[in-house]
């Protein structure tokens, strides 16, 4: 079987493979990252963005595999943040008939990151611009989890949850 992930970030291979290996319907599987064709619009900055993101990485990956997943993360606005607004993963799933979603649990930016992504930044270059990074693509790295949980948890991690999340659907059939 071949997995394609629609993405070369090692952060989202890396967490499409972790959990695909403790998986047994995907036992044998091949994973490979894709190069996908983006739109640069920038950091998604709504759930509706971000869902949109990972379905259209994940149908891409579809491409020349079984199964394709996308992961994207992007701003969902929550009510009673402090800024408004909440990051989250979303991984969509393509099998070539139907999408399967899951998100990860979600954290929020810092007020000054978050003024820079909507001000059309994003992620990696907002926390540069803000003197909280060194890193070009922190994205591909610990990612904000892994430098504000002070390395208690990371990007891949952040990603598996989405992952994890998506995956109920093809393992419990009988209920989707």
């Amino acid at each position: 079987m071949k997995i394609g992930v629609g993405s070369k970030n090692k952060t989202k291979v890396n967490a499409v493979t972790e959990v695909l290996n403790d998986c047994p319907m995907f036992a044998d599987a091949e994973i490979e990252g894709v190069d996908v064709q983006v739109e640069q619009f920038g950091h998604p900055k709504s759930l509706d963005e971000t869902v949109a993101g990972a379905i259209d990485r994940a149908k891409q990956a579809y491409v020349n595999h079984d199964f394709g997943f996308g992961i994207e993360g992007g701003l969902m606005k929550v009510p009673q943040t402090k800024s408004g607004y909440m990051e989250v993963a979303v991984c969509a799933i393509f099998d070539g008939k139907q999408i399967h979603l899951g998100l990860s649990q979600a954290c929020e930016w810092p007020k000054k990151v978050l003024e820079k992504i909507l001000e059309g930044l994003d992620g990696s270059q907002a926390m540069k611009a803000v003197g909280l990074t060194q890193h070009e693509k922190l994205g591909e790295h610990e990612g904000l989890v892994g430098i504000l949980t002070k390395g208690r948890t990371n990007r891949t991690e952040f990603n598996k949850g989405a992952v994890v999340m998506a995956l109920m659907h093809l393992e419990n059939p009988e209920h989707y």
